[in-house]
Order: C-alpha cells, then structure tokens, then sequence
C-alpha cells in the first residue's frame, strides 16, 4: 500500500494546495495545506517518522489534493477543511459549542438576550466568545440585574399590561416595562448600554451615565439621579466581577506554547497594560512540527472569536506569518500585529506565557511520563540507535597555571543521578588544552569500564560534550582507540551561553529550540555539568593555596586567613615586599612568609 501512494504521491504537482488523508473506511482522518504538494505528501510515504505520524501513515489508504493558486488560500481551505471533516490527526481545539456567542436581536422592538452556539447572518448582534454556557449566563443575569431589564418569560410588547408586576419589580430588580413605562425606547436605550458593556467600553458607558445623573441632580430629579448612580454602581461591580468580558476585548494577546508529555496552548490576555484573564487547551501530541502547529492553532482559536486584539506576541516564528497576519486582518476588519518579541517587557511577557503552558501540562502529566516523552523526541532527533536512559556529560575547567579537571554527570531517566558523578585531575597535559583534556577524560573513563572497574561499569545510551564539533570528535577518536562507538554530540552556546543547538563531530547543527522539553532538559545537563565542573576546580584550588600557606613556619589559620583576605591570591602574596606584608600581619610572620617565597624563586 505504502508504494502505491508512493507512487501516487510522485505524480502530484510542485504546486500550493490541500491534502485529504483518509482511512480504509473513507474517513478523512488528516488534512494539511502544502507549497509545493508533491514534495510534502511523498515525504509521508518514505523514511522514518515520529510514532504518532507512523500510526497516521499505517491508516492511510487513500488520500486527496486540491490545488489552489495561493499559499493563502491553502491556508484558508485548510482551515476550513479542519473545521468541516475535525479529523482525528489534526492539531484540533475545543469545538465551537463549548464557546457561546450573546446574542440580541437587534431588529426587534423589545430586543432580548441569548445565548448561541454560533454566528449567524440573520442581523443580530453577536458578542463573545465567553467562555462556558454557565459564565456566559451569569453575564447575562449580572447585564439584567446591572440595567434592571426584565429577567421572566414575557415578551414584549405582547404581554404588556397583561399581568401584575412580577417581584422582581417590588424588589428593584426590574425597572416593571410589562406596565408599559418605561417605553420602548427605553428598553432600547438599555440595551444599547448592554451593547456598550459586552464590547468592552464600560468606560464609555459609566461616562455618559454620569454626565446624565449630574443633569438630573442641577435639574432637581433626585429619584432619578439616584437610579442612574445605582445603574453605575451596577455596571462599574458588572466590569470588575467578570473579567471574561475584558477578556473577550483584551488589546494584547501573549501565546505560551509546551510540547511535553502532552501539547499546551496558552493565551495571556491583556486589557490597557493588566491581565485581564486565561486561556489554555491541552492536546495529545501534534502531528506536526511545532511552527506550524502553533499556526494552525492561532487560526483556530482567533476566526471562532468574535473580536480580535490589536497585538498577538508569540514565543516563535510560524510557518506563513504573513498569511495567518492576512487571513486574520481579514476576520477582524482591521490590522492585526503579530510579533515575536526578542527582549524587553514584551519578551518577557511571553516567557510568562511559556511557564503557564508548561504548567499545564506538568499538572496534567506525571514525571515518568515527560521524561519518557523528553528522551523519546531526544532519540527521534538524534537518530539514536537506543533509547537514551542513560546520558553521560563531560565539561573541562581550566585553573590558571595550576591544573586542569574534567567533570562526567550522569543522567538517568533525565534525571541527575549524583553517585555516579566522577571528576578526573588531568595528568598528561599542564597547558590549557581544552581537546588533548576532554580525551584523556573520555580515555580514561571507558578503559577504566574496559578494565571492569565497577565504578565506571556501566555504558551510557549517548555522550553530551560541552563545546562544539571539534570537542566531539576528540571525544569520538579516545572511544575508538578504545575499539567503543558511542553517540557522541556537543553542546553548542549561543552569544549569552545558553545551549541553542546540538552538533556532531561532522559538524552537523540540530536544533533544538523549537522543542521546549528537549531544550530545557539539555540545557540543564549542560548547566549541571558546567556546575560540577567548577565545584571541583575551586576546591582543588583551594586545597593548593592552603597547603602552599601552610607550608611556611608561624603562619597558622587565622595568619593565612588574613593573608588571603587582603591579597587574595598565593601569587599577589609571593609577590608583595616586606613592607607591605607587614601591614597586613604581625612583623615576624611577614619576614617569614617574605623570606620562603622568595628562597623559592632562587632555589628554581
């Protein structure tokens, strides 16, 4: 079956366009958009894929295409595609019925508020999204009790004089318009004012009720100045108890975007600088790689809204940034920036995003299942030929003219495992050689397994090297002269030493930025060795200072401590005169110590 489609696939144009996955049944079961169709569905059909694509292409019995005469309008097809057929592969948010729409029927005489699933062209107003069908409610109730519009079953102008006020009248909760006053135009009026609320300009609203009631009150109408300051009360309690409705007309969206065990999407919303609320769906792993899902996911999320926010700032590129920018324009009615901010209060603003998206999906996993899910995408990326449950580190420190150490950590399960740390005091080299340093390191730890020393026994699944290429060839030539292949891979830093990518001896780069998970772990393999590594040179050095003091008669602790307190070094002590060694310590100690360093340089 794979060499059919194979071959079907080869056949397809180097053109934009739609591609309908589906199963033995007929279902559609994946829709993606392509630039170039033929490249992207035969890369389907050959080579190895990660395990949830694997289980997709096993399903495969047919598929579609469609071509179209703009990657914009693959964009917009497949989003359309997704939304008709949701097939069981695609990167899918929560369906629209979860996100009720408010309605008021605008055309209506006595318009009255609802809730729906979804817009309709039938010349209503819609407001929202707003969250579940409970909150969306309590808007509603919160608008009505806020205005004192009617909250029964009458309908208008219908039922007007039938019936008695309801209690909701007697109690001041209703302004009584089955009576027939207030009019319909009043009832219009405070519709409107509910308009005003659901689309975020309270403000206005509170505005224009105050310069009304300060009429009322120069006017003499004190009964209703003081409905209108308790309808403000109202609306101003409305505005800060339901944040949803910020929410919905917030002017800057923050994306926060985690692929672990499971997917999370966050959205951070922003309302003139404060958080107005947030947002999150949780999804099993994504078919595709993390720019374009995060896209789909973009587009998705903001053509089911009903207003858009002026700034959507994201934690990476997307794959057709000016499309989604386009296709989003196109839905709003007007611009909408999208950027990945780089530094800054904005930068920053997105990393909070990340640790909420990564929250999410801690709270919602174990750890043995992110740290399966971690190494698994480390095997995946890697190539590794097993599963890497055991990763050894190796980083060289160099101490002046005094020495050089090597520090090995082991990871186990992605977490440190801290008995089998091992240092080594590099004996062949007294130069700063960072490579002729990491060899011996290496040589010595694996003919030390070689030899069947139980403390170096056990051989790890993948070697991480801190530096580049050329540190993990070195580390490659001690293995094989040892007769041992192992997975060996440097640690490379960007300009503000943060682990940006993992390269092999060839030279190869992998990135591995896009993967937050696989980021973060091997980043904090790098720190941990990196730690280990300075651990142990400081203590070494500190053992050599003191045993160098201690070396010169009269000088005890508190002498030494003295010594090191001013002059901080052995060296800045070795070289100072007597005069100013005796200001330091007493007159006898600073003959001493001037005497032995100075019988030292003429005895070499």
């Amino acid at each position: 079956m794979i060499e059919i489609l194979r071959e079907k696939a080869n056949k397809l144009p180097l053109l934009p366009g739609v591609y309908i996955m589906k199963d033995s049944f007929g279902n559609v079961i994946y829709v993606g958009k392509a630039k170039k169709l033929k490249n992207r569905v035969t890369s389907y059909f050959r080579g190895e894929h990660l395990p949830k694509v694997e289980a997709m292409v096993r399903k495969v019995a047919d598929f579609e295409v469609i071509v179209v005469n703009s990657e914009f309008e693959a964009l917009v097809l497949e989003n359309s595609l997704i939304k008709r057929h949701m097939p069981h592969y695609n990167i899918l948010l929560r369906d629209d019925k979860t996100y009720p729409f408010i309605r008021i029927d605008a055309k209506s005489e006595y318009p009255r508020i609802s809730i729906v699933n979804r817009i309709s062209d039938d010349g209503a107003k819609y407001f929202g999204p707003f969250g579940s069908r409970g909150t969306s409610f309590g808007i509603i109730s919160a608008l009505k009790k806020a205005l004192l519009l009617p909250d029964c079953s009458r309908k208008f102008p219908r039922d007007i004089g039938k019936e008695r006020p309801c209690l909701n009248y007697q109690m001041g909760l209703c302004s009584g318009f089955c009576r027939g006053e207030p009019d319909a135009a009043e009832f219009r009026a405070r519709i409107a004012q509910a308009e005003m609320v659901l689309s975020g300009n309270s403000e206005q609203l509170l505005d224009s009720l105050r310069v009304e009631m300060e009429s009322a009150a120069e006017e003499l109408r004190f009964e209703a100045a003081a409905e209108l300051r308790d309808r403000m009360r109202a609306i101003e309690s409305l505005s800060n108890k339901q944040k949803v409705i910020a929410t919905a007309f917030a002017d800057t969206d923050v994306i926060g975007f985690f692929r672990g065990a499971k997917t999370a999407f966050a959205v951070l919303h922003f309302n003139g600088g404060n958080m107005a609320g947030k947002d999150f769906e949780l999804m099993d792993e994504p078919l595709e790689a993390d720019a374009e899902v995060l896209g789909q996911l973009l587009i998705q999320y903001y053509t089911i809204k009903g207003n858009l926010p002026k700034n959507i700032l994201l934690p990476f590129e997307i794959e057709d940034m000016e499309d989604v920018k386009n296709l989003l324009r196109e839905k709003s009615g007007k611009a909408v920036n999208i950027s990945v901010p780089q530094r800054g209060e904005k930068a920053e603003l997105v990393k909070s995003a990340l640790v909420n998206a990564r929250e999410e999906v801690m709270r919602a996993t174990t750890q043995s299942q992110r740290s399966n899910k971690t190494l698994e995408w480390l095997q995946k990326t890697l190539a590794l030929p097993s599963f890497p449950n055991r990763i050894e580190s190796f980083d060289i420190s160099n101490i002046g003219s005094f020495g050089i150490v090597a520090a090995m950590v082991v990871f186990v399960n992605a977490k440190p495992l801290k008995r089998e740390y091992r240092k080594f005091r590099i004996k062949e080299t007294d130069k700063q050689d960072d490579y002729a340093s990491m060899y011996e390191a290496l040589y010595r730890r694996f003919k030390r397994c070689i030899e069947g020393d139980e403390k170096f026994a056990d051989v790890p699944d993948l070697l991480l090297i801190d530096g580049g290429e050329t540190h993990a060839a070195v580390a490659e030539r001690a293995l094989a002269d040892l007769g041992l292949i192992l997975p060996v891979f440097g640690m490379v830093k960007d300009d503000r030493h943060r682990t940006r990518a993992l390269v092999n001896s060839s030279g190869e780069e992998i990135g591995i930025i896009g993967n937050q998970a696989v980021f973060s772990f091997v980043g904090t393999v790098q720190e941990e060795v990196h730690r280990f590594a300075i651990e142990y040179h400081r203590l070494l050095r500190s053992e050599n200072i003191a045993s160098e003091l201690d070396r010169i008669p009269g000088v005890g602790e508190k002498r030494k401590a003295q010594l090191l307190k001013e002059f901080k070094t052995v060296k800045a002590i070795s070289q100072a005169d007597l005069q100013t060694l005796a200001q330091v310590v007493p007159s006898n100690t600073a003959k001493a110590v001037y005497e032995y360093f100075h019988q030292k340089e003429k005895n070499t």
